[in-house]
Parts: C-alpha cells; structure tokens; sequence
C-alpha cells in the first residue's frame, strides 16, 4: 500500500493554514504522504475536539516540532499498542512549513499506529 497516507493533518475549516496548503501544498501532501482533512470548528473558529485518539505531544506553535523533533519522535514511538490514533497538538498557527512537518512525518514512519496532526486554531 504504497498510496497510504503516513500522516493526517487536521485544521480548521476556512482557516489560515487550510488556505495556504490547498494554494500552496508541501512537497509531502503533493506527493500523497499526508493528507489534509479540514474540520468543523466552534464559534471562535477552535477545531473542534476529536471523537477519539491520544494526544501524545502538545506544543504552542509549529516552530516547536522542529526545535523538537527529537522528543516528538520520542513521543510517538514510545506510545505503545493500541487502536486509537496519536494525536500531536498544535495550538495556533498561519501556516505550515516542511521543516515543521519533518518532525512528525519522520516519527510517522516508525509509528505503532496512525498519527494525526492537529492544529487547533489559527494564529
């Protein structure tokens, strides 16, 4: 299964980041490594909270999954079994870049389960 996502990124619908990867996706969505899913969002424009999953990592901005990248690996391969999907938290962002993604797209790879990567509002 060549063609199955490694990593899905969650953002709010109609938000910064949406906009930007539909104009402008990364080389790993274009390629068909992560896909992007947008999602409902509260009044304020919050994603909304996820039906299921384990948040295994939260961070403030995506800045940190690059300056953390070894512990966001770290995160994601210790999680152990399970069937809920490991859900790494962005807090707010305006966009993405590939640098960021790097982080969770390589601990994907080594993942015991899927990975979501979710950011929550934008900046």
């Amino acid at each position: 299964m060549a063609n199955e996502p490694k990593l899905i990124i969650e953002v709010p619908r109609g938000g910064a980041v949406e906009r930007q990867l539909s104009e402008r996706p990364l080389e790993s969505i274009a390629s068909g490594a992560v896909i992007v899913e947008p999602g409902p969002t509260d009044a304020e424009g919050n994603l909304e909270s996820p039906a299921a999953g384990q948040v295994v990592l939260s961070v403030p901005s995506p800045e940190a999954l690059r300056r953390e990248a070894a512990e966001v690996r770290r995160v994601i391969e210790g999680a152990g079994t399970g069937v809920e999907p490991l859900l790494v938290v962005v807090e707010a962002a305006e966009e993405l870049r590939d640098d960021e993604l790097a982080a969770v797209l390589d601990a994907a790879d080594h993942a015991p389960r899927a990975v979501i990567l979710r950011i929550v509002r934008n900046a």
